[in-house]
């Protein structure tokens, strides 16, 4: 149930290639993830209805879109038939005893566990994985593990409606990367403390003899490291730090190569810089490549070998993915969400494009960016942007009215910025906007965790078709 998620899909794919049939069902399907399963033959059933049980199921996987509200999650409680989330499933039928990498954190998680399966991969450790996006190094975002090794995406959003804990209690973690953490998911958290209390629980699983590679950039990674560290010592866990300031492993000598990504080195105490040349941009993916490196140097594989590995890494679908350039118009796509994210992506994008015009298209579509809890925040991110476009906020129903997100008001906010935004009334009216201001040689950077209305096959075509 909840079969499009990234994660699920994922999960039923690894399921398949492991010898179940699979079936599934959702509601408003969108790419990538509804093509992958369409490419494996499996079938989606829409809405989630009572009679998508009649025939009768061994196991139910149910997803954390799923609530008691649906239909079919009542019919299922009704049942006999077995049940269990995601993270259960994926711990007692793939993880099973092998090494598990977990990468956690706020941001950077898809890039970063995506950047570790692809250097596991070439190390000839023949790993699985679950990635919450898709690898271009891969095309599929799982993989079912023919060696020791598996490395996940550890989410720290809830399980299901009747397992209420971080997805990642249930990965078995023996090394953990942890990138950042932030408050997010107003949904299922009450404040940052709370996120914390979340990421303390992985910390403690980390077994007798395991690894921690952590961001010391991040002040809330100091404090949980220092609430901590008695009890990681104890048990004999190593911890390796890294970050753009702090850490044992920092960047040195950045230099932006126009069109081919960055190049740095990555200095340590004690040891020669290692180099690195990397196909993405941005200080994001600075800090990925470089808990990548710490990892698996820290695992005792040479640092040199694993960062030139990593010039073959392409990246994720929908992180800073350049989907084309009609018109001449580059188009960007990416998943941020959090005001965080969000900051970054932008002077990431406009960086790329000095002396042209970045169109910065957002729609608050989370759990997270339709209430109010980043108002403030949000303003901040934009603030950078040179030409902003919104739609209204995706559904708001079900949330109070006191604790929506209101664009209005982050219109007024960003204007009194001095930035140039626009509240369009829906993706036709966007689309028209950008069609008729973009210009060759511009970019488009969309931000959306969702579908948003078909945007990108309307814009490419709007773009390629302007003035015939």
């Amino acid at each position: 149930m909840g079969i499009c998620g990234t994660a699920m899909a994922s999960l039923a794919g690894l399921l398949q290639s492991r010898g179940f049939k699979i079936t599934g069902s959702d509601q408003n399907v969108y790419p990538p993830m509804s093509t992958q399963l369409e490419k494996l033959g499996i079938q989606i059933m829409q809405g989630y209805k009572r009679e998508n049980l009649n025939v009768r199921p061994d196991l139910v996987i149910v997803g954390n879109v799923i609530s008691r509200k649906y239909e079919e999650a009542e019919a299922l409680l009704e049942s006999d038939i077995p049940f269990t989330s995601l993270p259960q499933a994926m711990g007692a039928l793939v993880i099973q005893n092998r090494h598990s990498v977990v990468v956690a954190g706020t941001h950077g998680k898809t890039t970063t566990t995506s950047m570790n399966a692809y250097i596991a991969d070439q190390l000839g450790l023949k790993p699985g994985f679950m990635i919450g996006g898709i690898p271009k190094n891969f095309d599929l975002s799982f993989r079912s593990p023919e060696g020791d090794w598996f490395v996940i995406e550890g989410d720290e959003y809830d399980t299901a409606f009747f397992d209420k804990v971080p997805k990642f209690i249930h990965y078995k973690p023996q090394s953990v990367i942890l990138n950042s953490v932030e408050f997010d998911h107003a949904d299922i958290y009450r404040d940052l403390e709370h996120v914390k209390e979340a990421f303390l629980m992985l910390l403690d699983l980390i077994p007798k003899g395991g690894l921690l590679v952590a961001c010391e950039d991040e002040e809330t990674i100091r404090d949980l490291l220092s609430r901590r560290r008695d009890q990681l010592e104890a048990r004999g866990v190593r911890v390796v730090t890294f970050g753009l300031e702090r850490g044992t492993y920092r960047p040195e000598n950045i230099e932006t190569v126009p069109g081919d990504g960055i190049r740095f080195r990555i200095a340590r105490s004690g040891k020669p810089p290692v180099k690195i040349h990397l196909k993405l941009i941005g200080r994001y993916n600075i800090k990925n490549a470089m808990a990548t490196v710490a990892l698996w140097e820290s695992l005792g594989y040479d640092g040199q070998k694993v960062a030139d590995l990593l010039s073959g890494f392409q990246g994720v679908k929908r992180r800073q993915e350049i989907l084309g350039r009609p018109g001449g118009v580059t188009l960007i796509e990416d998943f941020a969400h959090h005001p965080t994210a969000v900051k970054e992506t932008i002077r990431t994008a406009q960086e790329q494009f000095p002396g042209r015009t970045v169109f910065s298209v957002f729609e608050a579509r989370s759990a997270t960016s339709r209430r109010n809890v980043f108002q403030n925040e949000y303003a901040d991110a934009f603030s950078g942007a040179q030409r902003v476009l919104f739609p209204p906020p995706f559904n708001q129903t079900g949330i109070p009215e006191a604790e929506r997100f209101s664009i209005e008001k982050l219109i007024s906010d960003v204007r009194a910025k001095g930035v140039t935004v626009d509240l369009k009334e829906n993706v036709d009216a966007i689309v028209s906007t950008l069609a008729r201001e973009a210009k060759a040689g511009d970019a488009i950077l969309i931000m959306s965790n969702g579908g948003f209305d078909g945007i990108y096959q309307k814009l490419i075509t709007a773009l390629e078709t302007r003035g015939l």
